[in-house]
């Protein structure tokens, strides 16, 4: 079996974003605003916004898979330390494309975690 398919469904819907904006707790820091909510699903949920203040299409497409794979690398730890499933809404800041997403990592970790514990 393949260890390369999503341990989390992507968000698509406009009023599920709505839902979040509106419903969800923001967490924010220099790189990104996350709204989370928690939600009685099997897996995660994970969608991401980036406006066109991010820059052009190139900067907002790396915005985009920048918060993807620190996502990626951050769901483990999120899953240790919480049985709870969320939903996250990730909206890109300005900086966002000029980081790497191992420098997303500790950020997530240190603001998410705690708002959830």
């Amino acid at each position: 079996m393949s260890d390369f398919r999503k341990k989390y469904v992507v968000i698509k819907k406009n009023r599920d974003f709505s839902f979040l904006f509106k419903k969800g707790e923001s967490i924010v820091t220099y790189a990104f605003v996350c709204y989370v909510k928690e939600r009685r699903g099997s897996a995660n949920r994970l969608g991401i916004v980036t406006g066109k203040k991010v820059g052009n299409a190139v900067k907002r497409n790396r915005a985009r898979r920048v918060i993807r794979e620190a996502f990626r690398l951050f769901e483990p730890i999120l899953k240790e330390k919480t049985q709870k499933r969320y939903d996250f809404v990730f909206v890109a800041r300005s900086k966002t494309p000029s980081l790497k997403s191992t420098q997303l990592i500790p950020l997530m970790k240190k603001n998410i975690l705690s708002k959830l514990s």
